[in-house]
């Protein structure tokens, strides 16, 4: 097969991935959009409910974090931008600089008021629809509030009828995770064995970037825990969460360790430190092992299969610590390969001292 159909290939696998991830939420948007018009129209009777389904939709969003506060931003947003457009456009009438002026007055209320982004985005939407949408002085005002609260009802129900899976999105950023940790240990001890600074530094470089992974994954977790809430058929999915969040917390340690591992390697072979080639080599296993825990989470399988080579790191690491004297700069690296080792026990779900313990032969 030609490369180019190659890659025309794996394009297409993920993005038709990409839609099999997403289904849920789209389906999730397109029932409560069509549920949230017809309650407000059909059942309540509104001529033009034109914000029922556009609350839903933001309500569910594609992003399940803090659902509960932005329907309540997204009502009081409404009722604000509405009530300062509505009393506004009935005083100076309808054009360029009174929309301009409107939404300048509803914003600076909103965030007056609290300065959350989606209330004074929302109070601004609102003010620029009331000049073409609602007579001034009118009544829409409040019916378009009564259309805001539809919505966002509409879409936490729909949320818990046809939950998203609550654990899927936080094992993809828990993986996405633990493989940036495995490149960047892989990574620091070839630039180790090769004795390339330049390597080191972009390992380094690579480690420092990584803050974005962690907080998407603390983001699926919120999430996460959001989904179990509202649905009650993932309610016995909490506990799996909290397993995931011991071992977001132990990654984000993991990863912190080795920024430090990484910048002290640059700084010793910069000075040109000597270095044993087996701390390369320990590296090279511990990146594996970090490997074989990403594996057992995509398989959803059991963690406590990355245990066995992580120890075996560890007594690497004594012999390496035991005969090693030539400088502070390796017994740095030897001590933040050890802590890196115990953050991902942890991560396995063993307690620390029990960690400590294993670390220790016991």
């Amino acid at each position: 097969m030609a490369p180019g159909r190659r890659r025309l290939g794996a394009q297409l696998r993920t993005r038709v991935h990409r839609l099999q991830v997403s289904a849920v939420p789209i389906l999730q948007c397109a029932v409560a959009a069509g549920l949230a018009w017809f309650v407000a129209s059909d059942l309540v009777g509104h001529a033009r409910p034109f914000f029922a389904p556009i609350a839903a939709v933001i309500s569910l969003g594609l992003s399940l974090t803090s659902r509960l506060r932005r329907v309540a931003e997204l009502v009081v947003g409404v009722s604000l931008g509405v009530l300062v457009g509505d009393l506004l456009i009935a005083q100076i009438g309808s054009g360029a600089w009174q929309i301009t002026l409107a939404v300048a007055s509803a914003m600076a209320v909103a965030v007056f008021a609290d300065g959350a982004t989606l209330l004074a985005g929302q109070a601004a939407s609102s003010a620029v629809l009331v000049a073409p949408l609602l007579p001034p002085g009118g009544v829409g005002g409040f019916d378009r509030c009564i259309d805001a609260l539809i919505g966002g009802v509409i879409g936490l129900t729909v949320a818990s009828v046809l939950p998203t899976d609550p654990v899927g999105p936080v094992r993809r950023e828990a993986r996405a995770l633990l493989d940036e940790l495995g490149t960047v240990l892989a990574r620091t001890g070839d630039a180790l064995r090769n004795r390339d600074p330049s390597a080191a530094a972009k390992a380094l470089q690579r480690a420092r970037a990584s803050q974005p992974l962690i907080d998407e994954l603390r983001t699926a977790l919120r999430g996460g825990h959001d989904v179990t809430t509202v649905a009650p058929l993932y309610r016995r999915r909490r506990s799996t969460l909290g397993r995931y969040s011991e071992l977001a917390e132990r990654a984000d340690y993991a990863m912190r360790n080795a920024r430090v591992l990484a910048r002290r390697t640059y700084q010793a072979l910069c000075d040109d430190e000597p270095a044993a080639p087996e701390f390369a080599d320990a590296l090279a296993e511990l990146a594996n092992a970090v490997k074989t825990l990403t594996a057992e989470l995509g398989r959803g399988g059991d963690r406590e299969r990355a245990r066995e080579p992580l120890l075996d790191v560890v007594g690497r690491a004594v012999v390496l610590s035991a005969g090693w004297t030539s400088g502070p700069s390796e017994q740095v690296m030897v001590a933040q390969l050890r802590s890196i080792v115990l953050d991902l026990l942890q991560a396995t779900g063993m307690a620390r001292a029990e960690a400590l313990t294993a670390m220790r032969g016991g």
